[in-house]
């Protein structure tokens, strides 16, 4: 299978990190990953290398927002799981996201995946060959993958470089640690060759799109392998939904969310 990792940017003027990693419920190879720009480049990135066959295209971007204002319940569940580990989401509604012909981008895209067979389902089978699209979210996938007290402040917030290059190492060793994770994750070389602590402004916001995409392609191959038994769907297929490996405390409280 190809899972397909997109740190989509919310506007196609900011550019949007891919990831691509080839396996099984057996583990997985890191394959590429890429900067894109508007939906034309994102769909060739995903029909290049899932072409019609078996895939999961994990997006971290909001896929389904009915509502006009305030959060959808998959924000409100992410913050009370994870909100502890201050890995709370933002809130995300039409106000906030839609383009001036009322478009929402992640909509949008998830609409042409599903005219190319994909289907918005995050309700993963484990060890099943599907082709799915789904939302996720790093920020809660970092903390139950990692097994972290607190996320990882490695975005660029304006706290002090020195807080920074340390998230950036921390972040750099755990997925280091994914070759022997289950399932494991191999062919990171030459990603984590690169140095986040010599990397200022643009270059660094491009290694953080391709690292993020990175952890979305394997949310999904983690999905792949353990379906709902280590991973959990917050919020609704109608209201909005995330797709997150869970905690380890919450492994036999998994569900289903309603149809």
């Amino acid at each position: 299978m190809r899972f397909i990792g997109l740190d989509l940017a919310w506007s196609a003027r900011n550019p949007t990190g891919g990831a691509v990693i080839e396996g099984d419920a057996g583990g997985g190879r890191l394959t590429e990953t890429a900067l894109l720009s508007d939906d034309v480049s994102v769909l060739a990135f995903v029909d290049a290398h899932a072409g019609e066959g078996p895939a999961i295209v994990a997006i971290d971007a909001p896929l389904t927002v009915p509502n006009v204002t305030g959060r959808r319940p998959a924000e409100a569940e992410v913050g009370a799981v994870f909100g502890r580990f201050q890995a709370a989401a933002h809130p995300t509604n039409r106000t906030r996201l839609a383009d001036a012909s009322g478009v929402v981008r992640g909509e949008a895209l998830t609409q042409a995946l599903e005219a190319r067979g994909f289907v918005h389902d995050p309700r993963i089978p484990a060890r099943v060959p599907v082709r799915r699209v789904v939302e996720v979210y790093p920020h809660p996938a970092t903390v139950a993958l990692f097994g972290l007290t607190r996320t990882l402040k490695y975005k660029n917030k304006g706290q002090d470089r020195s807080v920074l290059e340390e998230a950036w190492a921390a972040f750099h060793r755990h997925l280091a640690a994914l070759r022997e994770a289950d399932p494991p994750l191999t062919g990171l070389d030459a990603h984590l060759a690169v140095d986040p602590a010599a990397l200022k402004g643009r270059a660094l916001k491009n290694h953080e799109d391709r690292t993020d995409a990175i952890l979305c392609a394997y949310i999904a191959l983690y999905a792949h392998r353990w379906g709902l038994e280590r991973s959990e769907v917050l919020g609704t297929l109608d209201g909005g939904s995330i797709l997150t490996p869970t905690l380890p405390e919450r492994w036999d409280a998994s569900r289903l969310v309603p149809a």
